[in-house]
């Protein structure tokens, strides 16, 4: 009878261990641990790494097989997920050995560039995706998501408008403006005569004219194409008109002339218009607070916004506070 180192030697037992080595049978004392944590060699969770990858691919190509009952394709495909976890594990704790990243969320995708269903979690291969229940999974996600594109298509089409989807360029014909306008007058007559008729005024009560600010620009005054030019004395110049009323082409001296700026009427200041702007405001809330006793006047005025440089100190004063604070503390 051999001995035992015999049987070592021989060629069918080196062939029976290759073999185990390469399906990832090895013998007691080289199993794989059952705690990746537990391992603190990189090289040897890169090769328990590699015997899972063999493992799962081995798995794989065995559950396409048409043979297989669905209670075996069940577990392999078990099998196959318990592999997957336990895969992550290793590649963890690699990276925790400062080894390489394996693990890389790059989403699996279809013919049409979709995320394919059943790539997160617990995953399907092979004759899995065909069993009872798991085909119906697969159709209704599909399902969710065409109608989740369908939404998405839908509201698409409403972003990225121009400035005529909201409206800002109805105004540049002018229609609009006369529209409002005569809406306006309208209502401001109606509310005249509802008013006239709850005073008990005469029906000839004049309609008074709508009260509009310094600078609201009316759209039935339109500014003429070219005003006429003031003479020095003050007087208007008259236009030297031919024998027949034809107007006389003018030189390009008076063209020159007449097209200066400063031969138009000055605006008046900026600080008259908000002073008379101001005055108003004040004789309003006056007006406001004789009626309603528990008001005053200062609290019917609109608030005081604050200027430019006065943000601008605020902000300065805020900075170099939190300046302080971080260099010197409390």
């Amino acid at each position: 009878m051999a001995r035992n180192e015999e049987k070592a030697q021989s060629m069918l037992y080196r062939f029976r261990e290759a073999q185990a080595a390469e399906l990832g049978l090895g013998t007691r004392g080289d199993r794989r641990p059952r705690m990746a944590s537990a391992c603190k060699s990189l090289r040897e969770c890169e090769r328990w790494r590699g015997e899972i990858l063999r493992e799962i691919s081995r798995k794989v190509s065995k559950i396409q097989d048409s043979g297989l009952t669905d209670y075996e394709v069940r577990d392999l495909n078990d099998e196959i997920n318990r592999l997957l976890r336990e895969k992550r594990h290793w590649e963890n704790q690699i990276i925790a050995l400062g080894g390489a990243n394996y693990r890389r969320n790059v989403a699996m995708l279809d013919d049409d560039g979709r995320e394919v269903p059943g790539t997160k979690g617990y995953k399907y291969f092979g004759r899995a995706k065909e069993l009872p229940g798991v085909k119906e999974l697969f159709e209704s996600r599909k399902k969710e998501e065409d109608e989740e594109n369908a939404t998405h298509n839908f509201y698409k089409k409403y972003t990225n408008q121009g400035p005529a989807y909201f409206g800002d360029l109805d105004e540049l014909d002018g229609e609009l403006l006369k529209y409002e306008e005569a809406a306006e007058q309208a209502g401001w007559e109606e509310a005249h005569a509802h008013l006239r008729e709850v005073l008990g005024l005469p029906d000839d009560t004049p309609v008074p004219k709508i009260p509009r600010g310094a600078g609201a620009p009316s759209s039935n005054a339109t500014p003429p194409d070219n005003p006429p030019s003031a003479a020095p004395d003050g007087k208007r110049k008259a236009r030297d008109d031919g024998g027949d009323g034809a107007p006389v082409p003018e030189s390009d001296g008076e063209l020159a002339k007449r097209s200066k700026p400063g031969s138009l009427v000055p605006p008046p200041p900026p600080d008259a218009t908000q002073a008379d702007v101001a005055a108003t405001t004040l004789a309003h809330a006056r007006a406001a607070a004789a009626h309603i006793p528990f008001l005053s006047v200062e609290s019917l005025l609109p608030p005081k916004m604050p200027t430019k440089e006065e943000m601008e100190g605020v902000l300065l004063e805020l900075r170099k506070r939190a300046l302080v604070e971080e260099y010197f503390g409390n």
